[in-house]
């Protein structure tokens, strides 16, 4: 009896001692499966984040902020690649406006130096692109009498030229009225602020009724003598101040754009 229980004892604690073997076994077959998995799952997301960094430096490129990677054949671009074009190009002094803008008030410019030669020629007339867009400077001396807010007789073909060229451009205008340092107090303007007014005002009123250009494309405004574009000291600064100036906007208004449809 004291035998066959030693044997029996002996069996249970041989048996009892190999078990962990089979628990450890599965617990490294497990293991193994969830390094697999992590493993894999960090494979698909350095795919997925390359793909991303990827995206991302293509967008930049296309907006000019990283520089794109050098060809490795200058002369030639691949057949699935294109150029993009950049956003924004400066136009006068720090003026954002598209290419197709860029050029078309260029054109718009160089049109309208021929159409009015001869003002130019006289200091009567000035164009130049500036922060705004382009402007068309207009001389006292060239189409108002002293103290008036009425162009003269003589400037009608001018103006008529001038809206002609304009009108037929689907850009907004703003009209701004200027003066030199000079006061002014007449039975009609108090101040300079009412006289430069006024000119910006009855000059938005022509084009309106005599032209027929679109109100909500017109803005007017008056800035007396402080917008000056020389100097009050001298007789030939004054004279420049003196001025009424028609800004061509690189803008098209809502209500414009769809009048033309």
């Amino acid at each position: 009896m004291k035998h066959g229980s030693l044997k029996s004892r002996r069996t249970s604690d041989h048996v009892h001692h190999d078990r962990w073997l089979v628990s450890y076994a599965d617990f490294i077959t497990l293991l193994f499966a969830f390094f697999v998995v992590l493993y894999a799952s960090s494979k698909a997301d350095q795919q997925k984040q390359t793909q991303i960094a990827h995206s991302i430096r293509s967008a930049f490129e296309a907006l000019g902020v990283f520089p794109a990677p050098p060809r490795a054949d200058s002369h030639s671009a691949p057949a699935d690649t294109k150029e993009i074009p950049p956003v924004n190009v400066v136009l006068g002094d720090d003026l954002a406006a598209s290419p197709e803008v860029q050029q078309d008030l260029h054109r718009l410019q160089t049109q309208l130096s021929g159409a009015l030669a001869p003002q130019v020629a006289q200091h009567n007339v000035a164009l130049h692109l500036g922060r705004d867009g382009l402007v068309i400077s207009l001389r006292e001396s060239g189409f108002y009498d002293s103290g008036s807010a009425i162009p003269h007789s003589q400037a009608k073909p001018t103006l008529d030229k001038l809206a002609a060229t304009i009108g037929a451009a689907p850009y907004d205008i703003r009209i701004e009225g200027h003066t030199d340092n000079a006061p002014i107090h007449t039975p009609q303007f108090a101040s300079n602020w009412e006289l430069s007014t006024a000119r910006a005002t009855e000059l938005a009123k022509i084009f309106i009724v005599n032209d027929h250009f679109a109100p909500a494309r017109l803005s007017a405004a008056g800035f007396a003598e402080y917008h000056p574009v020389a100097s009050n000291d001298t007789a030939e600064g004054r004279s420049q101040n003196r001025r009424v100036d028609i800004i061509i906007l690189p803008r098209i208004s809502v209500v414009s754009a769809a009048s033309r449809h």
